[in-house]
């Protein structure tokens, strides 16, 4: 299948939703599965809104997700002249006409009317395709109706435009979303008016939420250029949007690029609506994260830590001794630095909600100062040294007869130490910070 042409041909209007770019994922890894073409055509032809900074946040995004294409970007405003000769030969072979239409203004309200053309519909018999995802797809052609290919202004419309630029690119294969259905029982008599091949089709399932309904900007992070910035990994949103509507078939989840792309074909896509899962992106944005090699953690850290004003350094240890800890927990590069920060002041930001569950409860206080004394009087303080002094002091038994347990004391030990509820298992925390500097925590919290 080395002879498969496929393209992506966004409209540009502005941010590039998750939706869109899934598509040009799919339509990416099924050139690079088969050894074909992958195209890429800017639909501009929205002269108001496809902007310089809207083509641009387009072209942004394909790079940051490494979605390269084989072939120079065709602008389709480039192409208008082959599109109303397209028009004319319909004409010429009256599969298309010209009529008088009406329409309503839509800044002023006033109704005009002037010639379009439009395009002829089949009213006998039935249109149907093969859909690579949905399977074969009918309708009745007394269901159709005829529609506009040129507006009153001269101008193309986008049935017209996309069918001759899908011809005059050699297009064999169209992998887009299932909104799209009603165009292509169109689009495919477009293609035999004209006497082209009919590529082949595949329909994407639509992203839903929780609910079932479309996934939009309501529901969280809905365009890529958010998830860029809320510190997700490129390589993790890509895993991410092949699984939504595709499966490899196995229990895999976590993919390389390699992988995918070996894996990849259109029958194994669903029909049924991908339901986006946040936390499953966070979890898989977690993974990629936790196995990026050091340098590259600690390169990104170092540049969000002088962002934010802090020390290079941070306290009681080195840098590379406090990579491995946090990398391995941060979940998106948004978290950094804050969910390390008390590494790199001596003043603790108590989380309110942390220090009224945690620390102001009965008998907490007490607990912290004990430790405190502890820690401080210790012979040594190391990550295996203070786990086991707070073990046994968690197999005591308690006023109501039972063991302390961990729970009541690790957690507000934590939050006194680092004024959060999570991070680095907490004697490797410990460890880091230094006796001396967590004994003074330790009191400091006891008397909040």
């Amino acid at each position: 299948m080395d002879n498969v042409r496929v393209r992506f041909a966004p409209s540009p209007t502005g941010s590039v939703h998750i939706g869109n770019i899934r598509a040009a994922v799919f339509n990416w890894l099924f050139a690079r599965h088969v050894g074909g073409k992958f195209l890429l055509r800017i639909e501009d032809t929205d002269l108001v809104r496809s902007t310089k900074e809207a083509i641009d946040k387009v072209l942004d995004a394909m790079a940051w997700l490494g979605l390269d294409y084989d072939e120079p970007v065709v602008y389709q405003t480039h192409n208008a002249a082959d599109h109303l000769a397209a028009v004319e030969r319909l004409l010429s072979s009256g599969a298309a006409y010209k009529a008088v239409k009406e329409s309503v203004d839509p800044a002023t309200g006033e109704r005009k009317s002037g010639e379009v053309v439009l395009f002829r519909m089949p009213k006998e018999g039935v249109i149907e395709y093969t859909d690579l995802v949905k399977g074969r797809m009918r309708k009745k052609a007394e269901d159709t109706q005829d529609f506009v290919i040129v507006r009153s202004d001269g101008s193309p419309v986008f049935h017209i435009a996309n069918v001759v630029d899908d011809i005059k690119q050699g297009v064999t294969h169209i992998i887009r979303g299932d909104d799209h259905v009603e165009n292509t029982f169109k689009h495919i008599q477009i293609f035999k008016a004209l006497g082209a091949p009919v590529p082949e089709y595949a329909h994407l399932p639509m992203i839903v939420n929780a609910q079932g309904k479309p996934y939009s900007k309501r529901d969280g992070a809905a365009f890529v250029g958010e998830f860029k910035e809320q510190g997700y990994l490129p390589e993790a949103l890509f895993n991410f949007l092949v699984l939504l509507g595709w499966a490899p078939g196995d229990d895999r989840e976590v993919m390389s690029r390699d992988e995918l792309v070996e894996a990849f074909s259109l029958d194994r896509c669903k029909s049924s609506p991908a339901r986006f899962d946040l936390k499953k992106l966070l979890w898989m944005n977690g993974e990629y994260i936790a196995h990026q090699p050091a340098e590259i953690f600690k390169a990104e850290l170092s540049s969000r830590l002088a962002a934010a004003g802090l020390p290079a350094e941070p306290l009681g240890c080195t840098l590379d001794e406090l990579v491995p800890p946090v990398q391995i927990r941060t979940k998106t590069l948004s978290d950094l630095p804050g969910n390390c920060e008390y590494f790199f002041k001596e003043e603790v930001d108590y989380d309110p909600a942390a220090v009224e569950k945690r620390i102001h409860r009965p008998g907490a206080k007490e607990r912290l100062l004990a430790f405190a004394d502890a820690f401080e009087a210790a012979p040594e303080f190391t990550v295996e040294s203070t786990e086991a002094l707070v073990r046994a002091e968690a197999d005591k038994i308690g006023e109501d007869g039972k063991p302390v347990g961990m729970g009541a004391l690790v957690h507000p030990i934590r939050v006194a130490v680092s004024g959060r509820t999570e991070g680095p298992g907490l004697f490797e925390m410990l460890a880091l910070l230094g006796r001396d500097r967590v004994v003074r925590r330790l009191r400091a919290a006891a008397a909040l």
